[in-house]
């Protein structure tokens, strides 16, 4: 049969409200992770019926189909699981929404069992930095493009970088440093896989380690390294020196500590390529000319050979860092071009990070 007429319109119609309407899945999700509904089903131990969630929640009963609906959606999406009875089964061809909404039970998925707050890795820290902080930005990205003064759009809604507001902002600051903390979790599924990465090495700063969660997991993984993290003063302010790991306040951009081997995690692509170009110098004085390298662990294009989804979600990063701070998410063409005016020889890319791919960089 021929189309409706006007049904490619339609079409196009439902694909233009799911992306305008894409902020009210990433809110339900926050929502959710604020409520503490993975962490409650989980502890409930099997599939949690709607009226036990609500119970559990502490919401007053008047208000379960709004949970019902917040459910729906993001069962829908993946982040949860949707069971019902098997009595309930049996006669749904003739139940109401009314039964199936109070018999509706919900399970734990692979998405949402990465928010539980006491497993390691947990990345709810990371899902509440949809802040108002954030978010504002985007606002003035379009103002931004036709010439508004500021570096980007962040810039142009707080009056101020990034950094700055976070310096400025305890609480932002302490939300910050958890996402990337939380983020870095991620680095014990993979770190048994990078032995031979840290093979022969007895030194390594972590330049722009943060709150030192890769630090530790490097340094528990390989004993037999000495582990530094290099930080803003307002980021390792209230941390303290372990047997293992080491904090220094500092500006990577003046001086970087020597070592064997300098990591960077997620930090070059929230830099433009000027301001890459002068880290690396710096990471170049810091390592010896023999044995020495630089460990980067950071996103590269590659849409030729990703599945649509993996580059969608990495464009998504390269916007953020547009519009938030002044980097750019790379291909490996562009991170050779920086490598070779930094004053490297060579390098090699592992894709060992769903996302991100690690990469050793050589002088």
């Amino acid at each position: 049969m021929d189309l409706p007429e006007g049904s490619e319109s339609f079409q196009a119609q439902s694909h233009l409200y799911k992306h305008m309407l894409n902020y009210i899945s990433s809110m339900s999700l926050k929502c959710a992770v604020e409520l503490g509904i993975p962490d409650i089903i989980h502890n409930h131990g099997r599939p949690i019926a709607l009226s036990d969630l609500v119970t559990a929640l502490e919401i007053h009963p008047s208000k379960t189909s709004f949970v019902y609906r917040l459910m729906s959606l993001l069962v829908h999406s993946g982040f949860f699981a949707a069971t019902l009875p098997l009595h309930t089964k049996q006669k749904q061809g003739d139940h109401s929404k009314g039964d199936e909404e109070a018999e509706a039970a919900y399970d734990l998925t692979p998405h949402s069992r990465l928010l539980l707050k006491d497993k390691v890795p947990c990345l709810s820290p990371h899902i509440l930095t949809l802040c108002p902080a954030f978010l504002t930005a985007w606002q003035f990205l379009g103002n931004w493009l036709k010439g508004d003064k500021g570096t980007n759009p962040f810039e142009i809604a707080h009056g101020m970088t990034l950094w700055e507001y976070a310096d400025q902002n305890p609480a932002f600051n302490n939300l910050f440093n958890e996402a990337m903390a939380s983020d870095s979790g991620m680095l014990n599924l993979v770190i048994r896989d990078c032995k031979p990465v840290f093979q022969g090495l007895g030194s390594l700063v972590d330049v722009g380690g943060g709150t030192g969660k890769v630090a530790k997991i490097i340094s528990e993984a390989f004993p037999q390294l000495k582990c530094t993290v290099l930080d803003l003063p307002h980021v390792v302010a209230n941390l303290h020196d372990t047997e293992k790991v080491k904090f220094i306040g500092g500006d990577m951009f003046h001086s970087i500590p020597p070592a064997d081997a300098l990591l960077l995690k997620l930090t070059l692509h929230a830099y433009s390529d000027e301001e890459c170009l002068k880290i690396l110098k710096k990471c170049r004085e810091a390592i010896p000319s023999e044995g020495g390298k630089v460990i980067i662990i950071d996103i590269v294009i590659n849409k030729e050979k990703e599945e649509h989804q993996v580059t969608e979600a990495k464009l998504f990063f390269d916007m953020l860092m547009m519009v938030v701070v002044t980097g750019r998410e790379r291909s490996e063409r562009d991170w050779e071009k920086l490598f070779l005016e930094a004053g490297f020889r060579s390098y090699k890319i592992l894709p060992l990070f769903g996302l991100r791919s690690l990469i050793e960089v050589y002088p």
